[in-house]
C-alpha cells in the first residue's frame, strides 16, 4: 500500500512539474522570444490608421462594402469570402469543380464582378474564394481590372490607380513560391492617403 500511494504521490509531482514547465514555462518563453524577435506578426500583424486605431489586418482580407453588402467602388474588392467574412469561421468551401454550388457561386460572383467593373477578361481569383475565405492578397490582374472603376469613382486618372498597384505589387516569395500579388488593405489605404 505504502508503496502506491508514494507511486501516485511521484506521478503527481512529475505531472504538476511537466505542466508548469511545459504548459506554462515553454508558452511563455516562445511568446516572449514572438515578442523581441517579431513584435509585428506576433500581435497579428495589425494595421493602423495614423491615429492609431486598428483598421484590419495585413494577414486576413476584409470586406469592402457598404452596410447592404454592395461593393464599395472606390475601393479595390477582395476576393469572395467562403467564410463571410467571419474569421471564426473561416474555411474553404471544399466543392469539386462539378459541384451546383460552386458552379452557382462562379455564376452569381462572375456577374457582380461584370456589374461593378464592367465586361472583359475576368481573373480567377475574382470569382472564386480562397481555401481559407479570408485571402488578403488579390492577383495582380485583379487589381488591374479594378483600376479603371476606381480611377472613375474617385475622380482621379487611370495612370495614378496603376502606379499605386505597380507599387503595391509584392514579388513572389523566395523569388520562385506562389504568384505576384497586391494586399487589398494596403492598397486601399494608399488609396485613402492619396
Amino acid at each position: 500500500m505504502r508503496t502506491t500511494l508514494r507511486t501516485a504521490g511521484v506521478a503527481v509531482r512529475a505531472m504538476l512539474v511537466f505542466t508548469a514547465l511545459l504548459g506554462v514555462g515553454y508558452m511563455l518563453l516562445i511568446t516572449g522570444i514572438g515578442q523581441l524577435a517579431l513584435p509585428g506578426q506576433a500581435n497579428g500583424s495589425l494595421v493602423r490608421s495614423a491615429d492609431g486605431t486598428v483598421v484590419g489586418s495585413s494577414l486576413i482580407g476584409q470586406s469592402f462594402q457598404d452596410a447592404d453588402g454592395q461593393a464599395l467602388p472606390e475601393y479595390f474588392q477582395s476576393r469572395p469570402s467562403a467564410a463571410s467574412w467571419d474569421a471564426a469561421a473561416s474555411s474553404g468551401s471544399n466543392f469539386g469543380p462539378e459541384n451546383t454550388d460552386l458552379i452557382a457561386s462562379i455564376s452569381s460572383n462572375r456577374a457582380a464582378f461584370e456589374a461593378l467593373n464592367g465586361p472583359g477578361a475576368i481573373p480567377a481569383d475574382a470569382v472564386t474564394a480562397s481555401a481559407s475565405g479570408l485571402d488578403p492578397d488579390i492577383s495582380v490582374a485583379h487589381a488591374q481590372r479594378q483600376a479603371a472603376r476606381i480611377a472613375e469613382a474617385r475622380g482621379i486618372p487611370v495612370s495614378d490607380v496603376e502606379a499605386l498597384v505597380a507599387a503595391h505589387t509584392r514579388d513572389r516569395d523566395l523569388g520562385f513560391l506562389g504568384e505576384p500579388r497586391v494586399n487589398v488593405l494596403e492598397l486601399n489605404r494608399a488609396l485613402d492617403a492619396r
